[in-house]
């Protein structure tokens, strides 16, 4: 343990103690070479020894010291001193997410969108960098004072790699994802299962999965399905509430693919937060009677199949003697079939004798008859076989007009003397202005001159976006046109370098139904040009513009400040550290030295007396009270000026003030008189007034 003085490196001077966990302790730390404040994390003492946890130790230095984002804690140094382990990091004045959520309950939609995404983008940078942090959790997140949210605490995150699969699982408990409570491979959709957790957590003022121990616990994470937050926060907005849903799902392939996607869709929940944008995977039952393949299923498939043939060449080499019965049975089969057929074929053709001599019987028996009766009686004649049914005059079969063109099968119907009657419905099958469907349905026997009800596509209400030439518009008239065929409007914008600011790069879907959203990606020109910061620490103002301009960056507040070490017209810090990245003529503002702070002259006074009440009012004040108020004054050639020694106060009438001051301040350095006055508070009345004298002292 460390005490309160104690220096580290001859640099850094130990204040207090802040914070301790499992592997090391936190200390507040001032840092003397640069005059600032800082954290100090130091393994413990008792793991200093073991080389396992010193090289877990060094791992999260190594890691986080890689990593630089305004969302996530600065490592400034690393360091072994003796049998002290410990790293420098950036000092972050606030809270951490877990106790602002305790002390609010829970939080509402919008704050806890501003909080995820900050998270997010710190997670995202780390993943860039192909480390995870495998830990997060609102207790290594620290909101600070101006509301800047920083990921904290890689202490099990490691760089990805290989080893990373079949490791033990790692995490606290009520946030960790279902494959690292099964110690199994986890990637960067673990630390998303674990955000989703966490905004679960924010939304709700509660965890999804609690239990009697850290096993149950872990267990419901694998197993149970997560309560929608909307049971316990009705108000949510469905996108949000879709976010985390698909951030927590079990199956890591199920979750985004990305923080940079989680990101992308939390800013959407700020522009349209009851819009249900999120793009869901789709569920599976598993119960139904056909179910799409996995492709788990299909590589079991495919190594059955494979291992299906030298599995069978085996078979036929042990049971030659059934393999040549199955042979023989197979030429039975086959000679019966045959037969089969003849026989077939003989029936087949007894038939057709019988058709052709009946319809021979008919041309025959047809000149009796009228010429205008000759085809209604050929056609009633011929119906009247054993083909089909009977029609009388009045009689037509239905015609099939399904998938013709509407007119082209009113016209059809027409033809067999039958009206149509339509009905329009949508279709994800048959083209618009096609019938897809009929009733009676081809082949019925039906009166002459009856309705035919056919139904005709309108189409799938899908409207073809690309007819609407939305690449060619900006965003006001795209946004107009959408309007002015039923569909809404969200807008994200992207930099482009070939389309003009303000103009429409792309869309998606391609298609939408009256009524949808349909997303606008707008150019917003190029992306900027990133430039370093330089490092102005400990040079003169003349050199710290010069490095800026050369960087192409443009100098922003000059403050100055005393400094012990710094000589004086030397810069002491910068607001954006060194080697940074940030937009080309952006400002940087620094800090100049006025050298060492000069003695402080302080002007003191003291008194030592009091004020009788009874003296003042008579016995008559008995049982009455006094608001007394004491303050100093001291005259300026601007007017009078007050210090408050003693608050308005209730007093006894019968009583005696003390007068007690043994340290009083002039209110005007330098003034040498002043008076102590003892005022009625509620009347503003100067009841008594005492002079005193200052004296220098330093």
């Amino acid at each position: 343990m460390l005490r309160a003085g104690q220096f580290l490196q001859n640099r850094y001077e130990i204040l207090e103690l802040i914070g301790s966990g499992g592997m090391s302790d936190v200390y507040k730390a001032r840092c003397h070479k640069l005059d600032r404040l800082v954290a100090i994390k130091v393994l413990k003492e008792e793991l200093s020894s073991d080389a396992s946890f010193v090289a877990k130790f060094k791992m999260e230095a190594q890691a986080a010291a890689g990593l630089s984002h305004l969302n996530i804690v600065s490592v400034y140094d690393v360091v072994d001193e003796g049998q002290l382990h410990y790293i420098v990091m950036e000092l972050i004045e606030g809270i951490t997410l877990k106790t602002y959520i305790a002390r609010k309950g829970k939080l509402d939609a919008k704050e806890t969108v501003g909080i995820a995404i900050q998270v997010a983008q710190g997670i995202a940078a780390a993943h860039e960098q192909n480390i995870i942090h495998r830990d997060i959790k609102p207790q290594n997140m620290i909101i600070s004072r101006d509301g800047k949210v920083k990921v904290a605490d890689f202490g099990i995150a490691r760089v990805v790699t290989a080893q990373t699969q079949g490791s033990s699982a790692v995490g606290s408990v009520h946030y960790i994802s279902p494959e690292q409570a099964r110690g199994g491979y986890s990637d960067a959709r673990s630390d998303i299962y674990s955000l989703g957790i966490t905004m679960y957590e924010m939304v709700t003022g509660r965890l999804p999965f609690e239990g009697d121990n850290t096993v149950a616990v872990a267990i419901a994470h694998v197993e149970e399905p997560i309560t929608r937050p909307s049971i316990y926060e009705p108000d949510i907005p469905v996108s949000l509430e879709n976010i985390i849903l698909k951030c927590t799902e079990k199956k890591p392939e199920r979750r985004y693919a990305s923080v940079t996607e989680v990101i992308t869709d939390l800013r959407r929940v700020l522009l349209h937060p009851d819009e249900n944008f999120v793009m869901m995977a789709p569920e599976i039952d598993y119960d139904a009677d056909t179910r799409p393949i996995s492709e788990d299923e299909l590589k079991v498939i495919n190594l059955a199949h494979k291992s299906y043939q030298p599995m069978q060449q085996e078979l036929e080499s042990d049971y030659p003697q059934d393999s040549e019965q199955d042979m023989n049975a197979s030429s039975g089969i086959e000679r019966i079939l045959t037969g089969v057929g003849v026989l077939v074929a003989v029936i087949i053709v007894a038939v057709l004798i019988v058709l052709f001599s009946r319809i021979g019987t008919l041309f025959r028996s047809g000149s009796g008859l009228g010429h205008g009766d000759t085809q209604s009686s050929i056609q009633t004649e011929t119906l009247s076989s054993e083909t089909g049914p009977q029609l009388a005059d009045t009689e037509v079969l239905a015609p099939d007009v399904t998938n013709l063109p509407v007119d082209m099968a009113e016209a059809k119907l027409k033809e067999y003397t039958l009206f149509s009657e339509l009905q329009y419905e949508e279709s994800d099958t048959v083209e618009k202005n096609k019938v897809i469907s009929q009733d009676p349905v081809e082949g019925t026997v039906v009166s002459r001159y009856s309705a035919v009800k056919i139904v005709v596509s309108t189409g799938n209400g899908m409207i073809d976006l690309q007819t609407l030439a939305l690449t060619s518009m900006d965003r006001a008239a795209a946004a107009a046109t959408l309007a002015q065929n039923s569909l809404k409007a969200a807008f994200v914008d992207e930099y482009n370098d070939t389309v003009a600011v303000d103009n429409i790069v792309r869309y998606e879907p391609a298609q939408a139904r009256e009524g949808e959203t349909v997303t606008l990606y707008v150019s917003m020109g190029p992306a900027p040009v990133m430039r370093t910061v330089p490092d102005l620490y400990n040079i003169t103002e003349e050199e710290a513009r010069q490095r800026l301009s050369d960087a192409r960056l443009n100098p922003g507040e000059i403050t100055r400040s005393y400094d012990a070490v710094i000589p004086q017209g030397y810069v002491i810090s910068q607001d954006v550290a060194a080697n940074e990245s940030v937009e080309e003529g952006s400002q940087i503002s620094f800090v100049i030295s006025d050298g060492p702070e000069p003695p402080q002259q302080r002007y003191l006074a003291s008194i030592s007396t009091s004020y009788d009440l009874r003296g003042a009012f008579g016995p008559g004040m008995e049982g009455t009270t006094l608001k007394l108020e004491i303050r100093l004054r001291q005259d300026a050639e601007d007017g009078s000026k007050y210090q408050t020694l003693m608050e308005a106060t209730e007093i006894s009438g019968s009583s005696v003030l003390p007068i007690e001051f043994p340290v009083i301040e002039a209110i005007i350095p330098g003034a040498e008189y002043g008076e102590v006055e003892v005022v009625n508070a509620e009347a503003g009345q100067v009841l008594a007034s005492y002079p005193v004298r200052f004296f220098l002292t330093e």
